[in-house]
């Protein structure tokens, strides 16, 4: 009968045999110990036994565990106190800003049989946005996120719920005005959210800096699965299903962003500060945005144009949704990394990378006309955009007073909306008077304003930027 080997401690035996069959044995211990290091453990002898042609090692000593790997930039972030469950509900509230405007078109043209109502109606909206928002960001800095956001919140639910029963009741068209201008009151979730980082990470730059790019990539997440969400829910269940779903994420979300108060910042009843458009630096930024926007709304309108003159008008949505896939991948790239020197030194660079990927697309709708290949290069230039964004909400974070920080990124967003009205504009009529393959030199038109924008002053004396970088 086989002798068992002896075990001396609970651990399970590590054993390398080489492969033979099982025959009786006899367990022996080796007639001099085995070299061992010299450590301050002590010595562990293995032991041995023979089965004919196989010899067995048992070895109790104490298993060495490999050094665990320090945590990454992102699960540091997330590891701060309150910052997941803020996250959660922000990302919830920020995923209706990608469906609300492609339901209300595909709605209302859908039962109204007008597409140019379905647009007329949302640019009403996103004009009303551009007035409203920097009001309701300033009340969100004075009353605090949970007393000002929620309220707007609900108000613009209730519009677009409006919205839904005026195209279900087929009531008047100037009733679909109305309601959808309502929803103007919806406060800035992405803000709102930087603002949280802003006072949780204050001090620490590079956190801050791996903070912003996140909420880019959020950002871009969102406005890439948003569309495809509210298109699938507009046409595989009914045309309100979209808008009616993108409502209750949004109050959902609201809802358990705001009731996270050990993370938001302080409100500031009475600020000290100036407003932040007549702060040094803002404006300057804002033109800035608008120049980007432009850049966003021509690629959309261009992108669609160009995916219909091929024949291919179904798979527009997904060939933008590549663009956004770049920015996301690069976003978070961006935000590993540690970026030298001062953002205000670096946007110009950011600009130029943007500037100079815009061209792939032109040249690869003129000179090919493959729609695979100018998918490639959207996906390509799309690298470009969340650094630049998130440098330059960097910058307004910087120059915008820290009692008026909500007013100042909602400006920002205000004029990159203005921009992709803009951009869209200029996209749409360059298509029709020219052709969707030209119509691809307006955003590299507008990219080249930005970074005309961006470049700093000559008169701009370099301490003065340097004193802005650093004055909070």
């Amino acid at each position: 009968m086989p002798q068992p080997i002896p075990a001396h401690s609970s651990r399970t035996p590590s054993r390398s045999a080489l492969s033979a069959p099982s025959r009786p044995s006899l367990p022996f211990r080796p007639s001099r110990p085995l070299p061992t290091h010299a450590t301050s453990t002590p010595a562990h002898t293995p032991v041995l036994t023979v089965t004919a042609d196989a010899l067995v090692v048992a070895d109790f000593g104490p298993r060495t565990r490999r050094p665990r790997r320090p945590p990454g930039p992102y699960r540091r972030l997330l590891a701060t106190p309150g910052a997941r469950a803020f996250t959660a509900g922000n990302l919830l509230a920020r995923l209706p800003a990608g469906m609300f405007s492609v339901s209300a078109v595909v709605m209302i043209a859908g039962t109204r049989g007008s597409y140019a109502l379905a647009g007329a109606v949302t640019a009403t909206g996103l004009a009303a946005t551009a007035l409203a928002a920097p009001w309701t960001a300033r009340l969100v800095d004075r009353y605090g996120q949970a007393r000002a956001a929620l309220p707007a919140t609900l108000v613009a639910a209730l519009g677009s719920l409006a919205l839904l029963l005026c195209v279900r009741w087929d009531a008047p068209a100037w009733t679909l005005f109305a309601a959808y201008a309502a929803t103007a009151t919806t406060p800035n979730t992405g803000g709102m959210a930087r603002a949280r980082w802003a006072h949780l990470l204050k001090g620490d730059s590079g956190a801050l800096h791996t903070a912003n790019s996140f909420e880019q990539a959020m950002d871009e997440l969102c406005f890439m699965l948003g569309p495809v969400l509210a298109a699938f829910l507009c046409t595989g269940l009914f045309p309100e299903a979209g808008t009616l779903v993108a409502v209750v994420l949004l109050v959902t979300g609201m809802l358990l962003f705001t009731a996270q108060r050990s993370t938001e910042p302080p409100a500031r009843p009475r600020p000290n500060a100036k407003a932040p458009l007549r702060t040094p630096g803002i404006p300057a930024l804002l033109v800035v945005c608008l120049a980007t926007g432009g850049v966003f709304g021509a690629t959309e309108v261009v992108t669609i144009a160009f995916a219909d003159a091929q024949g291919h008008r179904a798979v527009a949505g997904a060939v933008l949704a590549l663009q956004a896939a770049g920015s996301c991948a690069a976003g978070l790239l961006y935000g590993a990394l540690k970026p030298a020197g001062p953002a205000a030194r670096r946007l110009p660079w950011c600009v130029a990378a943007m500037a100079a990927l815009l061209t792939l697309p032109l040249l690869a709708a003129s000179l090919s006309g493959s729609l695979p290949l100018l998918a490639l290069t959207l996906l390509v230039a799309g690298m470009a955009t969340a650094p630049t964004m998130v440098t330059t909400m960097t910058l307004v974070q910087q120059r915008t007073p820290r009692d008026r920080l909500n007013e100042g990124m909602t400006l920002a967003v205000t004029g990159l909306l203005g921009g992709i009205a803009c951009g869209s504009a200029a996209g749409g009529w360059t298509v029709e008077h020219v052709s969707p393959a030209a119509a691809y030199a307006i955003p590299v038109t507008a990219a080249a304003t930005a970074l005309l924008l961006a470049l700093p002053s000559p008169r701009t004396p370099r301490h003065s930027l340097r004193d802005a970088a650093h004055r909070h």
